[in-house]
């Protein structure tokens, strides 16, 4: 994973811009780059908005949480493809409208993305929830499921 200095430090030099050009063009002390690039200091939520402006980036990308850097992609967007879609029983129920995911989620949360999308990790979640489904506990959880779908019928 990309490192938020490794970031800074390639953006930078994208633009050709020194260390102390950059601070100054942004409003930071002259040595305030340096820091940040080497890791010594971690720049505030103010400047890391700044950073992302100023290089037109989303701040996931500047934070190196996200390989799009115009695209804040949250790891709970994508989520787990399901492997046979499931028909709708008749009557449908009306589509139950998704509440809004806070904004730290939105911003923050892509740091997952990439695992969530690994088959090797898909695979792990799918033998563990069937394990888990296997066991005498799981068992009894989806008879009492099954039982109480068929009482509603």
């Amino acid at each position: 994973m990309v490192t938020m200095a490794q970031r800074l430090e390639a953006l930078r030099t994208e633009r050709g811009l020194s260390r102390p050009a950059l601070s100054a063009a942004l409003g930071f002390p002259k040595t305030a780059m340096e820091k940040f690039e080497t890791g010594r200091q971690t720049p505030t939520q103010d400047q890391q908005r700044k950073l992302a402006d100023y290089f037109s980036v989303t701040l996931p990308y500047l934070r190196g949480e996200s390989d799009d850097p115009v695209e804040g992609d949250s790891w709970l967007a994508g989520g787990l493809p399901e492997e046979e879609p499931i028909p709708p029983r008749a009557p449908a129920a009306p589509p139950v409208q998704k509440k809004p995911r806070p904004a730290a989620v939105q911003e923050d949360g892509a740091v997952f993305g990439a695992l969530l999308k690994s088959p090797s990790f898909q695979a792990l979640m799918r033998d563990a929830a069937l394990e888990v489904l296997r066991s005498p506990e799981g068992q009894e959880l989806l008879s009492k499921a099954v039982r109480r779908e068929l009482g509603r019928r």
